[in-house]
């Protein structure tokens, strides 16, 4: 039995950071040029969609919420792990911990449900164009991204204030950022209600929306078998980037869980870093590089505005 003084300890430490020695310098410079790509990249695109009147419609307002969203849990990540890159010591303290749980996975709750307004938006506007603009009001536009963004602030909050509760008998978390699993596994006592919540939130931010879109999807399909080989070009220069997008995160995300659900400590640690990594890299910089280059109305704004920057200064 642990003692009481080796309860609820003060800092966790992140246990698969290895001494590079060197080396560490190198990595910290490749990933402080992949945040300040992912950083000015989403900033284009959301400064696009501000400044730009023409985009001022439902599909780019979302495009936008998924790129501050990006914003927002990058700020979560990158700091404290390009500090413990160069850093010799990879304790976080335990409020800070619980923190960085908490953007990183409303982030990703936050995610899933914007891509699933996306697809909601997409099916809207192909199989049922003449009533787009009569139900895809302004207002309307409104209470969907609201949806999106309070429903995972307060279930993943709710989540991790069960887990902030529990008394813990460690402090040894074999990650390279704070995750709730992995702290939950300290636990002295039943985590059942955490089990419980855990899996609600998992059914309802993550399977009933990944079931969503696909459905969303299907009708398209069925609409564009039916329609002109113009409707369904048109259809899909709008749906790619967005299945695109999808898929990726889908991808990304269902490696995380493999992670948090499985004992990740009887991995190969560099496998368990590289998904970690591809986890809180890859759709942050995909969806910028996606929406950027595969709209061509963004895709025009951005080069019109960086072609604008040069002969303002001169």
């Amino acid at each position: 039995m642990k003692s009481n003084s080796s309860l609820n300890p003060p800092y966790f430490q992140l246990t698969l950071f290895a001494d590079f020695g060197p080396l560490r310098y190198l990595f910290f410079i490749l990933c402080l040029f992949i945040y300040v790509t992912i950083v000015s990249s989403n900033m284009a695109i959301i400064l696009a969609v501000f400044l730009e009147k023409s985009l001022h419609q439902p599909m780019y307002i979302f495009i936008s919420c998924l790129c501050v969203n990006s914003l927002f849990g990058s700020a979560g990540f990158f700091p404290r792990f390009l500090q413990d890159i160069v850093s010799d010591s990879h304790l976080v303290s335990r409020p800070l911990c619980f923190i960085q749980v908490y953007v990183i996975y409303t982030c990703a709750s936050c995610e899933l449900t914007i891509l699933t307004i996306m697809a909601y938006d997409r099916f809207i506007a192909i199989c049922q164009p003449l009533h787009y603009h009569s139900k895809m009001t302004f207002k309307w536009v409104q209470v969907l991204v609201l949806v999106a963004v309070f429903y995972p602030v307060f279930i993943i909050g709710f989540g991790v204030y069960l887990t902030v509760k529990l008394p813990l008998c460690g402090n040894k978390l074999h990650r390279i950022f704070c995750s709730n699993w992995p702290v939950l596994q300290l636990s002295c006592v039943d985590i059942t209600p955490n089990n419980i919540t855990g899996q609600f939130t998992i059914v309802t931010g993550i399977f009933i929306p990944m079931f969503f879109v696909l459905y969303t999807y299907l009708r398209i399909l069925l609409v564009c078998r039916r329609s002109s080989s113009e409707f369904r070009g048109k259809a899909l220069q709008t749906c790619l980037p967005h299945i695109v997008s999808f898929l990726t995160y889908s991808i990304s995300l269902f490696c995380e869980l493999y992670l948090t659900r499985f004992e990740a400590d009887q991995l190969n640690p560099s496998i368990t870093v590289i998904l970690s990594l591809a986890y809180l890299i890859i759709p942050p910089l995909n969806n910028p590089i996606v929406y950027g280059l595969g709209l061509p109305q963004i895709k025009g704004v951005v080069l019109r505005f960086l072609k604008k920057g040069p002969a303002a200064e001169i």
